[in-house]
């Protein structure tokens, strides 16, 4: 056993989990003069971060700052306030800044969205881990987290490392495992029965920024199963959204069905309620039919622009139309039940975690001195676009400032 805080002056910091929050909580620490050791139970460090950036590292969003505090949301406790204070001390160009001091500049694309050059994750992370790694941050692969306890001002961690228990002692930790969504990355959730177990709240971890089900029948499936559906508008109670859908196999992926996802897990019902011709008024559209009397499928793909997806999906839940006047109406007010979210495990985010009242506004638990969370293991949560990201840098500098604190 070795209670590290027995060594030298300086203090000592744990950060467990090597993501994107657990990374960043490191840097800042080690940079406040802290001597840091991060774990992780991968070989590896900044796996879901590789996989999120596959399609292209999505780092933050170009977005106002106004617009950009809006884009986070969590469960009882969340404070708007705390974060724009979160935010305005790390914010978006910052994050770009960080970026390009590592040798990564950015570029913003479609959506405000902000990129590296290359659009890969590899470079960066690379130069992230050597930066940390000359900085003296000792990296610490395949220790699970599987307990702690408290001794006078110490902090005892325990870790799972190939068929041994091991156990160290720091001044203060960060707990940084993110959520449950990919778990073959790392972020399994299994933190939450060591935490309950010491008493601290954890809300149950759901899907967010996930695909939702609907009851396709087979005929539907074949025609619409794969195609997009662009330009639309959408609700969910009483919230909206505007983009492109894709139909699945089982229902609905894309960017605003997972700005919708709170309100539709409010919902005892949920369904969406789509505008596919949001340009234009009933009116008009009645008025392009002319003379069409019948087949106004045949004719709203002709004269409307309707794809054969969105005439499968409203044919499944509407029939066959009578007049142009009802087929319009629907087709700029369709509604389709939902028969629920996505299983966690295939959810780009997750939403639950560590409750806000167990927090205090330096992200410390208040059950456990000394003990501070980043990331995906709190209770809340932001659309994909950059903003999920910059959420988990955002915290994990809150976090990893407050722990190399001497006096936290």
């Amino acid at each position: 056993m070795l209670y590290a805080g027995m060594v030298g002056a300086r203090r000592k910091v744990a950060v467990v989990g090597g993501g994107p929050a657990g990374l960043r909580a490191a840097e800042v620490a080690s940079k406040l003069g802290a001597a840091v050791t991060l774990y992780d139970h991968k070989r590896s460090v900044g796996r879901k971060f590789l996989v999120a950036g596959k399609s292209g590292l999505n780092l933050t969003n170009a977005a106002g700052f106004e617009v950009f505090t809006e884009q986070y949301a969590g469960g009882e406790g969340f404070s708007s306030a705390r974060w724009r204070e979160y935010l305005e001390a790390f914010d978006n160009a910052a994050l770009r800044a960080w970026a390009s001091q590592l040798g990564v500049e950015t570029f913003i694309a479609s959506g405000g969205k902000v990129f590296p050059e290359s659009k890969k994750a590899a470079p960066l992370l690379r130069r992230w881990v050597m930066e940390l790694k000359s900085a003296g941050v000792d990296f610490r692969m395949n220790c699970q987290w599987v307990g702690f306890r408290c001794e006078g001002d110490a902090l005892f961690l325990e870790f799972q490392h190939r068929g041994e228990v091991l156990e160290a002692g720091f001044d203060a930790v960060v707990l940084a495992m993110g959520g449950a969504s990919w778990p073959e990355t790392g972020s399994d959730g299994s933190w939450a029965s060591i935490l309950e177990t010491a008493g601290v709240a954890i809300t149950k971890l759901k899907s967010a920024n996930n695909g939702w089900e609907c009851d396709w029948a087979d005929s539907t499936r074949a025609i619409a199963e794969g195609q997009p559906l662009h330009h639309l508008a959408i609700q969910a109670g009483d919230s909206s959204a505007e983009g492109e859908l894709m139909v699945t196999r089982y229902g609905f992926e894309g960017t605003p069905i997972y700005r919708l996802g709170s309100a539709l897990r409010a919902m005892e019902a949920p369904e969406l309620v789509i505008d596919f011709k949001p340009m234009f008024s009933v009116e008009h559209m009645v008025k392009k039919m002319e003379s069409a009397r019948r087949h106004f499928f045949r004719e709203a793909r002709l004269r409307w622009k309707l794809s054969e997806a969105v005439c499968a999906i409203i044919e499944q839940y509407y029939g066959q139309f009578a007049s142009a006047q009802r087929l319009a109406e629907v087709a700029k007010h369709c509604c389709i039940p939902l028969k629920g979210p996505r299983p966690v495990e295939e959810a780009i985010s997750t939403a639950g975690g560590v409750s806000w009242a167990e927090l205090d506004a330096r992200l410390m638990l208040k059950a456990l001195p000394g003990v501070y969370c980043a990331g995906e293991m709190i209770d809340w949560e932001a659309p994909t676009g950059g903003y999920l990201i910059q959420g988990c840098f955002v915290t994990g500098t809150v976090a990893g400032r407050a722990a190399a604190d001497s006096q936290a």
